[in-house]
């Protein structure tokens, strides 16, 4: 007997209802509004017409940006969608209808239960495949890895699975639907690989590094050995030339690091221009030989960087057993780290001069070759007047960076070809001031800090930064000066040419008593005068 189109319209509004009740739960809404133009209450559709809008609800479903799929009770594929069909390249008319696991082929490479099944009662063993299951009721989420998705290139998605029940809470089947969050787990990696990691030089943070140490305390990984390196004079190079440049120095000191250590050790930043490695079943023999490594590594980066050199001040600490926590071997090497700079002393301070004097060398245009006659000039003068050996000492290294200051100075004054205006001259008349914080921030420049601040103030009061009058200037500054002033005016500058030597003598002696100490101009002059006599 034909079923009569009221039985057939009750039968297709109870299917309607289920699948709706199947989608997930921000879709319901939707779904809901959708079953009420479909299915008007009170009101019997025909036959031809219920067709045409299960047919639009079809076509709706297909335009989901989310995979839906559905089986029946015993598993056949009764529900594919396009998104389905645009993750697998499985049309629908080749799947529909099709049991044993089939569904699964085209995600995983081979027949096993899905999340519909598991929904279905079948499978159960496979829920340890997916990541952060989780039941509500008869709902079941979870999220996973499918490898032959977009043609093998995989998909991460987030899934939802819900059993389908008729009218009177008979089982007929389930429906799952599969979103790609491909690009929320890119994120989420990136985000755990930061977490762990300094997104400067890509080494490992300071976070990590101590917890690799607390989990080693409870290994079986000893003996243990701690390497402390740190980077020479990184402050005054980010002070004086720029943190770009502070940032190459620690990636070419992170590199000459990472290159010496195993795939099994850890190499950390773990402060701003302080880097350790752990290395796990290493004695302090082999501990002392991977530092030489580091320290030749150093050697042939600053070979190929002559101008910028870098320079690590190295410590090395190592624990034979678990009889004393992991930070207090830390702080060993930290220690080492420190006598070794104390050690070494000399070394950081000829870098950190090196490094200025060659951005000097690049920015100045007086800079080629006039530090050295000024130093030369200089400590001829501080000779003649008596001076110790530690004044000479300090003489030399105010020579080599008075200028620093000029690092902060626009090239386009620094380089202008004609006279400076009143506003381009207060800025240039700054950079004693500059040059002063400068070399405050460095430890073997801080000697002379206060004597670069000085190096322009006058012998009468008229000078700056502060307008200190005559012996009030340290005697160092006030050599300095004389020296300075007299390369300034026998060197070409862009809107002059130079003075001759008799000219340059007769200019100081002009200025003695206003401008510079008088009696050291009478020594300085004296000196040059004889210098050039047959």
């Amino acid at each position: 007997m034909e079923l009569g189109a009221e039985s057939v319209n009750s039968r297709r509004k109870g299917e309607l209802h289920r699948l709706v009740d199947a989608l997930p739960e921000e879709r319901m809404e939707a779904a809901e509004r959708l079953l009420k133009l479909l299915l008007v209450e009170g009101r019997e559709l025909p036959l031809e017409r219920l067709g045409e809008r299960l047919r639009l609800l079809e076509r709706i479903i297909d335009s989901l940006p989310d995979g839906v799929l559905a089986v029946d009770r015993e598993g056949r594929v009764i529900l594919w969608n396009i998104a389905v069909e645009r993750m697998t390249g499985v049309r629908k008319g080749e799947i529909l209808g099709r049991g044993e696991y089939a569904c699964a082929v085209p995600f995983y490479g081979e027949p096993r239960p899905i999340l519909v099944n598991l929904v279905l009662g079948d499978g159960k063993e496979r829920e340890q495949t997916y990541e952060r299951i989780e039941r509500k009721g008869d709902v079941v989420t979870g999220e996973g890895y499918a490898p032959c998705v977009y043609g093998g290139r995989g998909l991460h998605f987030w899934t939802l699975a819900a059993p389908i029940y008729d009218e009177e809470g008979n089982l007929l089947g389930a429906a799952q639907c599969i979103r790609d969050i491909g690009e929320r787990k890119k994120m989420e990696e990136e985000l755990k690989y930061w977490s762990t990691h300094d997104a400067l030089t890509g080494a490992y943070n300071r976070a990590f590094f101590e917890e690799e140490l607390r989990r080693l305390e409870k290994g079986r990984s000893f003996p243990v050995s701690l390497i402390v390196c740190d980077l020479d004079g990184l402050k005054v190079v980010n002070d004086a030339l720029g943190h770009e440049q502070g940032d190459d120095l620690l990636h070419r000191a992170a590199s000459a690091i990472a290159g010496c250590v195993r795939g099994s050790d850890v190499m950390a930043r773990v402060g701003g221009d302080e880097f350790a490695v752990i290395l796990p079943k290493t004695d302090g023999r082999t501990a002392e030989e991977v530092v030489e490594r580091i320290m030749e590594a150093v050697r042939k980066d600053n070979a190929e960087h002559p101008d910028f050199p870098m320079s690590l001040s190295v410590g090395v600490a190592t624990a034979e057993d678990a009889s004393r926590p992991l930070q207090e071997v830390y702080a060993e090497a930290d220690n080492a780290m420190y006598r070794d700079k104390l050690a070494r002393g000399a070394d950081p301070h000829r870098t950190v001069v090196r490094v200025l004097k060659a951005a000097l060398a690049e920015k100045d245009f007086v800079a080629e070759g006039h530090t050295e006659r000024v130093k030369g000039l200089a400590c001829m003068l501080g000779e003649a007047v008596g001076l110790s050996r530690t004044y000479m000492d300090t003489l030399r290294l105010l020579a080599d960076v008075h200028d620093i200051g000029k690092l902060g100075v626009p090239e386009q004054i620094l380089f202008k070809p004609s006279r400076l205006t009143e506003e381009e001259w207060e800025e240039v008349k700054r950079h004693p001031e500059v040059g002063y914080r400068i070399a405050l921030s460095s430890p073997e420049l801080a000697p002379v800090a206060e004597l670069i601040r000085q190096h322009h103030e006058r012998w009468n009061g008229n000078g700056y930064p502060k307008g200190l009058r005559g012996e009030e200037t340290n005697i160092l500054s006030r050599i300095l000066a004389i020296a300075d002033a007299y390369d300034a005016m026998t060197s070409a500058r862009p809107y002059r040419p130079p003075l001759s030597h008799e000219e340059a003598l007769s200019e100081l002696k002009r200025c003695a008593g206003t401008q510079f100490d008088p009696h050291l101009v009478e020594i300085f002059v004296k000196l040059l005068t004889e210098k050039e006599e047959p």
